[in-house]
């Protein structure tokens, strides 16, 4: 694909929302030991960004349906801005909270237009990899930008560190202004249109696919850190260096799923959601060596970012008539897969039952959402949505 400023600007969008959403879990000790509260009360900053972004996707979507794309992504990273300006600001618990719902409000439309106008500045047999450009900056987010911001935050402080996160938002904000032409919204399109693609089994069936599939993904990664210190004896140095090996892998993936679903979107899907419930399998016992580990964070990177081009492409081909809502539901279905994942980790920890059973966990959830892609290709409906 050739060089593209309008790609550039959305992924750089993109860069800002990744590190604002992953960013937090490295820095829970710190936040937590500043507002003195516990580890699992921060954690709910987490869950409560993952709720916003549910209410903010299909909200912003509806009531922004008639506003030039240009001008509602550049609002959106405004808001953005806004969000993490007042994290940095905020004196206590409650404000941030808020501050982090705030934020949380642009994801879910700014990923699912962004996607919308990815595709269009692109032809059609590169659509997928217009996506994945995008969403590349959501991956190189978890290589530089999240270990970047966590390291901020122990060394001066984690309102510097949001501090700078809202800068990255001005620089998308003026970035989008300049790279991107005026883009009108699409004539025609209306609320109810929007609201009547979600009632297609093809778009409930790809909603659903999408919060089991990347269920499995954070199911193992909301619990990594204490996974590598806990069970692999990793120093803190070796720590940081999975979870940026873990980024490269996500990055290496993303492009991979954007080729793939090129050619079809299911197929992708479907090898890669193999690779990953194997891998997670393999982890439980491969987590125990440093080496081994290390090996099977960069192939699960790999395979749970190769499906996320293909997962969104599932949803906007199956609502191709009226896309926008149905794309930025699916940003909100990613986040509620998030968040189920995180209480399926959690709840097995819970239990008893050992970091390495998180895993096992994890890997059931992909191996439910492969079934779930093979049993909808059965039904006659699954043809409505190309593949």
């Amino acid at each position: 694909m050739k060089f593209n400023l309008g790609l550039l600007a959305l992924a750089v969008g993109a860069f800002g929302i990744g590190v604002t959403e992953f960013a937090p879990m490295g820095m829970l000790p710190v936040i937590a030991g500043d507002l003195h509260v516990s580890i699992p009360a921060a954690g709910l900053l987490v869950s409560a960004y993952a709720m916003g972004v549910l209410i903010g996707a299909p909200l912003m979507t509806l009531t922004t349906g008639r506003i030039d794309r240009r001008t509602l992504l550049i609002a959106l990273m405004g808001i953005f801005t806004l969000g993490n300006a007042l994290s940095a600001v905020a004196d206590g618990y409650w404000m941030l909270m808020a501050a982090r719902v705030v934020t949380s409000f642009n994801h879910g439309a700014f990923f699912g237009v962004g996607s919308v106008v990815a595709a269009s500045l692109v032809p059609p047999d590169k659509r997928a990899g217009a996506v994945a450009a995008m969403f590349t900056g959501l991956t190189v987010a978890t290589i530089g930008g999240v270990p970047a911001a966590t390291w901020v935050s122990e060394a001066i402080g984690w309102r510097t560190a949001f501090a700078g996160i809202a800068g990255v938002g001005a620089i998308a904000m003026l970035s989008l202004r300049l790279a991107l032409p005026p883009l009108p919204a699409a004539e025609g399109g209306d609320m109810r249109a929007e609201l009547r693609v979600l009632t297609r089994g093809p778009v409930v069936m790809a909603l659903a696919l999408t919060t089991i599939g990347f269920g499995g993904v954070f199911t193992v990664f909301t619990y990594i850190v204490p996974i590598l210190r806990d069970v692999t004896h990793g120093s803190t140095g070796y720590v940081t260096a999975m979870l940026m090996l873990f980024g490269v892998g996500a990055t290496i993936g993303n492009g991979v799923g954007g080729r793939l679903a090129d050619r079809s979107v299911d197929r992708a899907l479907m090898t890669m959601l193999a690779i990953m419930a194997l891998t997670l399998l393999a982890f439980a016992v491969l987590m125990q060596w440093p080496a081994t580990a290390a090996i099977a964070i960069l192939i699960w990177g790999i395979a749970s970012f190769a499906i996320v081009p293909p997962l969104q492409m599932r949803v906007m081909d199956a609502a191709s008539d009226a896309p926008n809502l149905a794309s930025a539901m699916n940003i909100g279905a990613f986040n509620l897969g998030n968040a189920i994942g995180a209480a399926l980790g959690g709840g097995v920890i819970g239990a008893g039952l050992g970091l390495p059973t998180v895993s096992l966990a994890g890997a059931a959830l992909a191996a439910a959402a492969l079934a779930m892609l093979m049993a909808f290709r059965r039904q006659p409906s699954a043809a409505a949505c190309p593949s």
